[in-house]
This record gives structure tokens, C-alpha cells and sequence, in this order.
């Protein structure tokens, strides 16, 4: 007997729960936008009552995503995506979805899976063929050589030793192409020359070797600003030399851009706390040579 009343004490509870979330939901449905969102799911009203708060949630979301004209509007909680429902083996999933600005972002973004970048700006990180500088005369011959790699590759040879002025734009436009390149899945790095080796050196008792290596091997390298360091024997023998014998031998395309011209780096290479030693720089000059296309670009500082 005891039993038989818990029982119908239970369905009592039961139903007065159910009478509340159909009372809810009524009351839910006099708000046009959710109205609007619940009349799109093709799910039992039985079904539908059980998630009212997050329907209403979603409600809002959407129809926020209706009248936005841009992701910088974005009345959202998380910008560029909304709370949304999803059916799912006829239950109600709720996720969150990006929306048609964010997935143009996401889109042209995906090349940030591709390119490593090593104590490098965020101007770098962003940079984009379609917004190369082009109204000065002096830049046109490094500009059609950048697009021609990115036409003919991997049928490719050598890369590109690029000097030039300060603020010239050298980094940028082959940052520009290695992230071209990396929405193609290819895979590239550029590393900030006198930056990187200071990291290295800071390094040895953690993951050295894995950034050596790395280094060494990935498919294209931009070595950026190269001269720029304070020269050391250890950066030009133990850490450029190797790089850079690697790269040669196995034919992995390399980078590099300067303020200094091949003469002026090898007497800046030559120069170290071991004293002068020109024959050391000029085998790095010669490896420099084999790996790349000289050419230099003097012209405006977009800088300024």
C-alpha cells in the first residue's frame, strides 16, 4: 500500500513539472524571436518544452546573427559565433557555430597552421599578397619574382637572398608569400635571425634540439634579418653553418633578407670574438649562394 502511494505521489510531481515547462514554454512563445527559432525545428512540442531556457538563449543569439553587418557588431557572448540548436537522433543538441564572417576569417586564417613564426611581428603573422605596396617602380622586379614562386612552385630551386633599406618592405613580402603558400598546406618558417639565436642559446636545457631540427628541415625558411646579430663564432659555426649545409644537401628551399649586401655580410661574418676570420665567413657566403637568387630592393621606408 505504501508503495501504491509513492507511486501516484511521483506521477503527481511528475506532471506538475511537465505543466510547468509547458507553461514556460507558452509564455516563451509570445517573444517573436523565439517563435521564429522553435517554428524551424522539427521536433515535438513534448521535446521542445524540455529546453526552453536554452532555446530562448539560442533565440536571442540568432537573431542577433540576422541583423549583423559585420563581426566587429557582434552582441554575441563569444564574438562571431552563436548558441545554436542542432537535432541529433531526435534530441537537441546545443553548440556553438560560427557565423558567415567568422568562417571568412577562419578561411583566410588557415594558413596560420602552415607557417611557423619565431620571435616575429604580428604585422608578419598578417601579411597578405593581395595588400603588397605596389605604386613604387623600385619593388615591381621582387614582386613578380615572389609571385612567380608562388606560380611554379614546387618546381622551384633556390630562394631568394633579398638586402635592401630599412623598412623597405623585404620581410613582409616574403611573409606574404610563405602564407600564401600556406593555405596550400605547405609547410614553412620564419625566424627572426638575431631573436632566434638569443632563444637558442636560452634553450639548451629544454627543447634545443627539436627547434634545431626543425629548422633545419622544414620545407621553406625565411632566415630574417640576418646581420642584424652580434656575431659570434658559436651563431656562425655551430648554429648558421649547419643550418644552412642541411638546407644544401637536401635542397630545402631558404630565405633571407638584409640590410647588408653578400659583401658587406661577409665582413660582418668574418668578424668575431675569435678575432677576423674570412674564410669561414666565406663558406657561409658560398652556401648563401647556392641556396639563393641575390637581389636587392631599395625603396621607400613604409615605416614611417
Amino acid at each position: 500500500m505504501e508503495n501504491v502511494k509513492t507511486v501516484i505521489k511521483d506521477l503527481g510531481y511528475n506532471s506538475k513539472i511537465q505543466r510547468d515547462l509547458e507553461k514556460e514554454y507558452i509564455s516563451s512563445l509570445k517573444d517573436e524571436k523565439f517563435k521564429n527559432l522553435v517554428s524551424k525545428i522539427k521536433l515535438p512540442r513534448e521535446i521542445l518544452i524540455k529546453y526552453t531556457s536554452l532555446l530562448e538563449e539560442s533565440s536571442i543569439e540568432y537573431n542577433h546573427c540576422k541583423n549583423c553587418k559585420n563581426i566587429m557588431e557582434c552582441k554575441n557572448k563569444i564574438q562571431g559565433y552563436a548558441y545554436l540548436p542542432k537535432i541529433n537522433n531526435e534530441k537537441l543538441e546545443f553548440n556553438y557555430k560560427a557565423c558567415k564572417y567568422k568562417e571568412k576569417i577562419l578561411k583566410n586564417s588557415t594558413y596560420l597552421n602552415s607557417v611557423s613564426y619565431y620571435n616575429t611581428s604580428e604585422e608578419l603573422k598578417q601579411a597578405q599578397m593581395k595588400n603588397i605596396y605596389t605604386n613604387d617602380s623600385k619593388r615591381l622586379e621582387t614582386v613578380k619574382w615572389i609571385k612567380s614562386f608562388i606560380d611554379n612552385y614546387p618546381n622551384i630551386n633556390k630562394g631568394l637572398y633579398l638586402s635592401g633599406n630599412f623598412g623597405c618592405g623585404k620581410s613582409y613580402l616574403i611573409a606574404a608569400l610563405f602564407n600564401e603558400l600556406g593555405k596550400k598546406n605547405i609547410k614553412s618558417a620564419i625566424i627572426f635571425w638575431p631573436e632566434f639565436l638569443r632563444d637558442l642559446k636560452a634553450s639548451f636545457s629544454d627543447n634545443f634540439n627539436s627547434k634545431f631540427e626543425y629548422i633545419k628541415n622544414v620545407p621553406l625558411l625565411l632566415i630574417d634579418d640576418i646581420g642584424a646579430e652580434n656575431m659570434t663564432s658559436w651563431s656562425r659555426d655551430e648554429i648558421l653553418c649547419p643550418i644552412l649545409q642541411h638546407r644544401m644537401d637536401e635542397k630545402l628551399i631558404t630565405f633571407f633578407t638584409s640590410n647588408l649586401d653578400l659583401k658587406a655580410l661577409e665582413s660582418h661574418l668574418s668578424i668575431s670574438n675569435s678575432g677576423v676570420e674570412v674564410v669561414k665567413a666565406r663558406r657561409i657566403i658560398e652556401r648563401i649562394k647556392q641556396l639563393t637568387e641575390n637581389k636587392e630592393m631599395i625603396s621607400a621606408n613604409l615605416r614611417k
